[in-house]
């Protein structure tokens, strides 16, 4: 229990005492847990959506896009925001890291922002209303797997941090069961194109960690988050179009 409350308590803004005594794998261990509590974030983005459904289509949007950023706390959009100013330019892995880890957000961080909510905007706008809740479960469920899988796949890329223990301690066991479960929940949802889905937002991950490995050598918490927001995104718009489609 103590690994879900972590897992819930650090994408979420709900507070929790925990009063266990929390040990480092403890963290590497919750990351199991991501996927469920993206699922209880997709039912409560479904639920704005539903009880906003009289509402315009833009206004839908918004009042999603709102409700999102607030539960999330939008811890990762931070991450992005850090990720664009560090990654901006041809600099040092040593420049990369000090500008991510500097709490100000310069202009390329804000301009990134602007951009992605832009464009998470116009994706839930175009979004047919049938259709829209199950997207917004299987985006929300998948980028807090990215998180996990990226975890495993990757190195720490500073020598301390508080992403570090779950680096450290992801277990490979957890990041595959999560993949099972979206892999149910994705066909349950919207059969055949669920699983299109997931191997093309998989790819997607998998060329974003490329770059960051190349650019700083491994992972950190704001790459983490950046990866979460390009999932998202990613899972948006793929979703737009297989479900555009017939298959």
């Amino acid at each position: 229990m103590i690994r879900f409350l972590i897992a819930l308590q650090f994408l979420t803004i709900i507070p929790f005492n925990i009063k266990k005594k929390i040990e480092d794998k403890d963290f590497g261990r919750s990351l199991g847990y991501f996927p469920i509590v993206g699922l209880l974030l997709g039912i409560f983005l479904s639920g704005v959506a539903y009880i906003s459904m009289f509402l315009p289509t833009m206004v839908i949007s918004s009042l999603i896009l709102v409700a999102w950023t607030v539960v999330t706390g939008g811890i990762h959009l931070d991450g992005f925001a850090d990720t664009c100013d560090g990654f901006y330019g041809n600099r040092r892995k040593e420049d990369i890291l000090e500008i991510m880890r500097d709490s100000r957000i310069g202009t390329m961080g804000a301009a990134g922002i602007a951009i992605l909510l832009l464009f998470k905007f116009a994706m839930l706008s175009s979004i047919r209303s049938e259709d829209l809740w199950k997207v917004l479960i299987m985006t929300v469920v998948f980028a807090r797997w990215s998180q996990a899988f990226v975890c495993l796949t990757s190195t720490y890329a500073r020598d301390e941090g508080k992403a570090k223990h779950f680096i450290e301690h992801v277990k490979r066991g957890d990041v595959f069961m999560g993949a099972i479960f979206i892999l149910i929940l994705n066909w349950f949802l919207i059969g055949i194109k669920g699983i299109i889905l997931f191997t093309l937002l998989v790819i997607t991950v998998l060329l974003f960690t490329k770059y960051v490995k190349r650019k700083i050598g491994g992972m950190t918490g704001d790459t983490i988050g950046a990866t979460n927001e390009i999932a998202e995104a990613s899972a948006l718009l793929f979703s737009l179009i297989l479900l555009s489609y017939k298959i």
